[in-house]
């Protein structure tokens, strides 16, 4: 549905965007990641048709964004982080003109707008102008005319913007339910939202594309292989050095005695996993092992460990 190739775009001595190129297809709800001034915005920018790229190419439903440039943007709704809305304009009367602009006949205008009022949870604000809107209310607009026309492709950058908890997870629910059937593409720097919500993530550092999988993969090749906690019963020194011999464990620290001959270790493996291994080392030693767990990785660890020095080179 979405195809980036080989795109690239340069602001004066400055390259925002670097043979960027990644796919996405029909019902994927794709997280797109970076720090601040890694390429995310242009990137986004380029593939809705507010701007061109330099080289390279990007298509939407197999238009091009730059000689098909009106078919692409019939086929996306672009929620921008700050919903360009007209504050002097009732809820109602700005999602009919948005309506309009769409080229929905008039005849349909009424349902589509009762549609999105109640997709979007704005029953409570349809008689108010959207100046007098909290933040929150302001993007749920911003996403009920970004969705009023039935568009096949969502860009949305922070959607949950501004939003309480319970909104939150309701706007989530709602992508997670428009990505069965439509591609969506999400820029936010929450990263528990992205692991909730997407079934891909594509990282960007630099205007380079370092990363592309899903969440669950990332978080597991992350540092290169797994951290486990383990609890067990016994004399430290018995257990640390009965544990360092072990060709799968590469490094072993003590993090706390809980009670008198209950010791917690964490145990980082050579490769990802060594759960069999580390139960059969305590059958072996006739070790009490009270706790055996997996810790992998956070996307936040994932995130930070692929940016490291593009954050550090804009601190």
């Amino acid at each position: 549905m979405i195809s980036v190739r080989n795109l690239s775009k340069s602001f004066g001595p400055t390259r925002a965007v670097r043979d960027v190129s990644f796919e996405i297809a029909r019902g994927e709800v794709v997280g797109f990641l970076g720090p601040n001034g890694a390429g995310k915005t242009t990137t986004m920018r380029i593939i809705t048709c507010y701007m061109p790229a330099d080289s390279g190419s990007a298509t939407v439903a197999g238009f091009d964004t730059t000689s098909q440039s009106l078919e692409v943007r019939r086929r996306i709704g672009y929620l921008p982080e700050s919903a360009p809305l007209y504050d002097d304009m009732g809820v109602v009367e700005y999602l009919s003109y948005v309506a309009e602009i769409r080229g929905i006949q008039k005849a349909l205008r009424t349902q589509r707008i009762r549609e999105m009022v109640e997709r979007c949870g704005l029953e409570k604000v349809v008689s108010k102008d959207i100046g007098e809107l909290s933040k929150g209310y302001r993007q749920r607009v911003g996403l009920a005319q970004t969705l009023i026309h039935n568009p096949d492709v969502l860009v949305l950058d922070e959607p949950t913007s501004g939003l309480d908890p319970n909104q939150i997870r309701e706007i989530r629910n709602l992508i997670r339910e428009i990505g069965r059937e439509k591609t969506v593409i999400l820029s936010t720097h929450i990263l528990p939202e992205v692991e909730m919500t997407c079934d891909r993530v594509i990282i960007i550092r630099d205007g380079q594309v370092v990363a592309s999988d899903t969440p669950e993969r990332l978080r597991q090749r992350s540092a290169g292989g797994g951290t486990y906690t383990i609890r067990v019963r016994g004399e430290r020194a018995r257990v640390e050095s009965s544990l360092d011999v072990l060709p799968e464990v590469s490094r072993v620290n003590h993090r706390a005695e809980e009670s008198p001959g209950m010791h917690r270790f964490e145990v980082t493996a050579g490769r990802d996993d060594i759960g069999e291994v580390l139960f059969r080392w305590a059958v072996d030693q006739r070790l009490v092992l009270a706790e055996l767990r997996r810790e992998d990785a956070s996307l936040e660890d994932v995130f930070r460990e692929l940016t490291a020095e593009e954050v550090e080179k804009h601190a």
